[in-house]
């Protein structure tokens, strides 16, 4: 075979090896209580009903916000009426009810209110917005304010994880795991504008799913995209990303066909 010709075959091998990973993705996720995430950002966990809300993307400023007994007082009242049942799914729709709430009561102290939809790259250091990293570690602190006053029956609150892709950036989210099943699923708070119900749904189908098979749609939230966890390959944009990518990393071929 020809020099140039294998040149040419060896990085598109390559390329066609590192695209079938890609659909599934990599996930960052070991699991366990969430102390960890919060050190890993060198945020502060909740301190009895004190969260440090993170803001200006990767927990950049932080700000103190104390939940009042008022405000604990409404969320019970929350949390009892919006379920239909005393099951674990309409406890995770009632949270993403809660989880809204305390958005919209923390926003106007931290200055979060005109917080855009998931990321916007113009957002990085605008103290205004927040990124899926301060989400995932806002609502996680939400969480364990609520589970604090027993809240939370039928689930544990656990340590965020993330996933990516060669053809989609690192994503995190907030996670609960189901006490009874031990299934886990993924809160997303950054689908929606400030306020907005998260997208919740099995960890396994969020962002990049890990296979076909579990692409479940979100159980509450905006549907979008990302939320759904469509694969990578459905995205019309997809290899030219990749190969500017594995441009990037040195795998390429140039405009001869030679490998670089």
């Amino acid at each position: 075979m020809p020099s140039r010709r294998r040149a040419f075959i060896a990085p598109l091998a390559l390329l066609l090896g590192l695209a079938l990973v890609s659909l599934g993705g990599c996930t960052y996720d070991e699991g366990g209580p969430p102390d960890a995430h919060f050190e890993s950002f060198a945020a502060k966990p909740p301190k009895r009903d004190t969260v440090t809300v993170c803001h200006a993307y990767g927990c950049k400023a932080q700000t103190k916000f104390t939940f009042t007994a008022a405000d604990i007082t409404e969320l019970r009242a929350l949390m009892a009426r919006v379920p239909r049942s005393d099951t674990p799914a309409e406890e995770r729709r009632a949270l993403a009810y809660a989880i809204a709430w305390m958005e919209r009561r923390v926003a106007p102290d931290v200055g979060t209110e005109s917080d855009r939809t998931s990321i916007d790259l113009r957002g990085s250091g605008d103290p205004t917005q927040l990124d899926c990293v301060d989400e995932a570690t806002n609502t996680t602190s939400y969480l364990l304010v609520l589970d604090r006053h027993g809240l939370i029956k039928h689930h544990a609150v656990d340590r965020p994880l993330a996933k990516d892709s060669l053809t989609r950036w690192t994503h995190w989210a907030a996670v609960i795991r189901e006490k009874a099943s031990g299934a886990r699923f993924a809160i997303d708070s950054g689908t929606g504008p400030n306020g907005e119900n998260p997208t919740m749904q099995a960890a396994a189908s969020f962002y990049v799913p890990d296979s076909y098979a579990d692409n479940a749609p979100p159980e509450r939230g905006l549907t979008t995209a990302e939320a759904n966890g469509e694969a990578p390959a459905q995205d019309p944009g997809a290899l030219t990303r990749m190969l500017e990518r594995m441009q990037a990393l040195g795998f390429a071929a140039d405009a001869t066909g030679s490998a670089r």
